[in-house]
């Protein structure tokens, strides 16, 4: 990126200095591609075979109500790298945000791009290992929607604060209108209001935003950094259909 007269590399100037993953950084490229008018894409090219694949995270049960909708709601507020890449502070991470302190080691995948499905698969695993049972926790003694708590995992997914998030307590005494501006505060760096809206809105007035595609961004090298430019919309829709099937049957 080396054009100033490029509307996203404007975009993405501010943030480069700490790395392409700063929170709220995804989000709002999302906004800028909408706004932009990027390609959407509802299949690509088959992406490379698995040099050296390694089984599964296993599954174990399924815990709460993950659904296809649920995840396809979170996924669409992040991104999906095939390769292994360094975030912001140099920590390689690959899939859906995935780093070696969520049990999956991840440096298998330097220069080793995996399948989509691959890094849908242990998404899923990762938030009924990880997310899932802490959501759940939170709102111990209360019952969720299907919104609901599509809502409450995308923000720990992004947070991983919901249990000392004060809007989840405010709601669970009752207090709607409070905790509707209370989730609100957890609105930086601006990048991610937008993200928080979306998560408001669901939450509070059952309205989804997901259309069954997700950003999926090649890795640049050396830097081994997300290449924004060739960044694509996948429709991923049908294989994380197919992957919750599976380890739910």
């Amino acid at each position: 990126m080396s054009d100033p007269r490029d509307p996203i590399f404007n975009f993405l100037r501010p943030h480069l200095k700490d790395g392409w993953n700063s929170p709220g950084l995804i989000e709002g490229f999302h906004d800028e591609l909408d706004a932009l008018g990027a390609r959407s894409i509802d299949s690509v090219a088959p992406t490379p075979p698995i040099v050296s694949p390694a089984p599964a995270p296993p599954a174990g049960q399924s815990q709460g109500p993950l659904t296809s909708r649920v995840a396809l709601e979170l996924v669409g507020h992040e991104a999906i790298v095939l390769e292994a890449y360094k975030d912001s502070e140099e920590v390689w991470t690959w899939g859906v945000g995935v780093t070696d302190a969520s049990g999956h080691a991840v440096g298998r995948y330097k220069d080793n791009p995996q399948t989509i499905r691959r890094a849908l698969e242990v998404y899923i695993w990762l938030l009924r290992e990880r997310y899932i049972p802490s959501v759940l926790a939170a709102f111990a003694g209360r019952q969720l929607t299907e919104a609901q708590f599509a809502a409450a995992l995308s923000f720990h997914y992004n947070t991983g604060a919901i249990r000392k998030a004060g809007w989840v307590r405010l709601w669970k005494e009752g207090n709607v209108a409070a905790a509707r501006a209370a989730i609100m505060e957890w609105r930086k760096p601006a990048e991610i209001i937008g993200r928080r809206t979306k998560e408001r809105d669901l939450f509070f007035d059952g309205r989804w935003s997901a259309d069954g595609k997700a950003l999926v961004i090649p890795v640049s090298k050396p830097s081994y950094k997300p290449n924004f430019r060739a960044a694509q919309r996948v429709d991923v829709s049908a294989d994380l259909t197919a992957l919750l099937g599976a380890s739910n049957g």
